[in-house]
C-alpha cells in the first residue's frame, strides 16, 4: 500500500525542520562573510565593523569583511540576494538600499526588489549629518552658506558618499527648503568626497557625523549645522541646520543586518539575538558614543515598521527634489 501524498508530505516537512534545527543550534562553524556595499573607511564601514568585532567574539568565529562599493549601494546588495542563503554570507543595509533607492532608480536600475528578496535580520544604528564646509569657503555659518549659495547660484558644489545617500539627499532637501542652486557630486565613499572637501575641490558636504567628525575636530573641514533636532553632545557649539536658519529641517541615516531571503528563521532569529547582545556591550556602546553613532537593536519585525515608515519618507523628498542619478 502506497503512502499517501499528504503524509509524505508532512514527513519531508517535520525531517526539513529537525535538519534546520539541528543545523541552527551548531551556527555558525565556520567564518562568515558580511558585505558592505559601500568604501572602506566610510561610515558604513566604520559602524559595522565595530559590531563585526563583537559579533566574532560573541559567536566564536571570524567575520570577514568583504567592501563592495558602487552603483548607488546596488552591487553590493545584489551580492548579498544572490549569495548561498544559509547565513554564512550576511551584508549591511541602509536607507539607501532598503528605502531611497526603491524610488530613486529607474526600475531597469534595480536588479533585485529589497522587500522580496532580503529578510531583515535586526536594525543597528542610527546617526545624524554634520553639514561641513571647506575651509577656503568664506562662510562659518549656515545662514552665511544660504546668502552666497543664492548670490551665487549654481556655483557652490556639494559633495556625497554616492547616489541616494543621505548626503545627497540631504543636500537636496536642503536645497529645496532655502530655494538655493548647488550641484551634487556623488563619489564611491565618504573617504573620497572629505579628501576632495579638504582640499577645496568641492565646497560643502552632508555626511555622517561617523566618518566627518574626525576632520571637523582636527580643523581640516568646518562643522556648521548637524542634521538632528537637537545639538550632538559632541560637537554642542554647532548648532542644528533647524536653529541656524532651516527650520524643520532633519535627516538621519541607519542600518541594519540582512540576510538572502529562504535563509532559515532559525538563523535569522540566532543573528538578531546576537546583534542584540553586541548592542549591549560596554566596548560597542563606548566606540559609538564616541562617534555619535545610537545603537538601535530590536526585532526584525520593528525593523521592517521602521524601514516601512522611511520608505514614505524618502520617496516625498524625491518627488519634490526631482532628485536623479549624477
Amino acid at each position: 500500500m502506497s503512502a499517501c501524498p499528504f503524509c509524505l508530505r508532512m514527513a519531508l516537512a517535520i525531517a526539513s525542520a529537525l535538519l534546520t534545527g539541528v543545523a541552527s543550534a551548531d551556527y555558525p562553524e565556520r567564518p562568515i562573510r558580511l558585505i558592505i556595499p559601500s568604501a572602506a573607511g566610510g561610515s558604513p564601514d566604520v559602524v559595522t565593523r565595530i559590531l563585526a568585532l563583537e559579533l566574532a567574539k560573541q559567536m566564536g568565529q571570524q567575520i570577514v569583511i568583504d567592501n563592495r562599493p558602487g552603483g548607488a549601494y546596488t552591487i553590493g546588495t545584489e551580492m548579498i540576494v544572490r549569495a548561498n542563503p544559509d547565513g554564512y554570507t550576511i551584508g549591511y543595509a541602509n536607507v539607501v538600499s532598503l528605502a531611497i533607492n526603491k524610488s530613486l532608480l529607474p526600475k531597469a536600475q534595480q536588479p533585485y526588489d529589497p522587500d522580496k528578496d532580503l529578510v531583515l535580520a535586526g536594525q543597528f544604528l542610527s546617526t545624524y549629518n554634520m553639514l561641513a564646509v571647506t575651509n577656503a569657503l568664506p562662510v562659518k555659518s549656515v545662514k552665511e552658506l544660504i546668502e552666497y549659495a543664492r548670490q551665487n547660484p549654481g556655483k557652490l558644489t556639494n559633495a556625497s558618499g554616492g547616489n541616494g545617500t543621505t548626503g545627497h539627499l540631504g543636500g537636496e532637501l536642503f536645497k529645496i527648503m532655502t530655494n538655493t542652486q548647488i550641484v551634487h557630486v556623488p563619489y564611491k565613499g565618504s573617504p573620497q568626497g572629505i579628501s576632495d572637501l579638504i582640499g577645496g575641490q568641492v565646497q560643502l558636504m552632508f555626511d555622517n557625523l561617523t566618518s566627518i567628525s574626525p576632520h571637523v575636530r582636527s580643523g581640516k573641514v568646518r562643522g556648521i549645522g548637524v542634521s538632528s533636532l537637537k545639538r550632538s553632545p559632541i560637537f554642542p557649539d554647532i548648532p542644528t541646520i533647524a536653529e541656524a536658519g532651516v527650520p524643520g529641517y532633519e535627516t538621519n541615516a541607519w542600518g541594519g543586518i540582512v540576510v538572502p531571503v529562504g535563509t532559515a528563521p532559525a538563523i535569522v532569529k540566532k543573528l538578531n539575538t546576537e546583534i542584540n547582545q553586541a548592542l549591549l556591550a560596554p566596548t560597542l556602546k563606548e566606540r559609538y558614543a564616541a562617534i555619535e553613532a545610537e545603537p538601535i537593536g530590536g526585532t526584525p519585525e520593528a525593523f521592517g515598521a521602521f524601514v516601512k515608515k522611511e520608505t514614505v519618507k524618502w520617496a516625498d523628498v524625491v518627488k519634490k527634489s526631482g532628485a536623479k542619478l549624477d
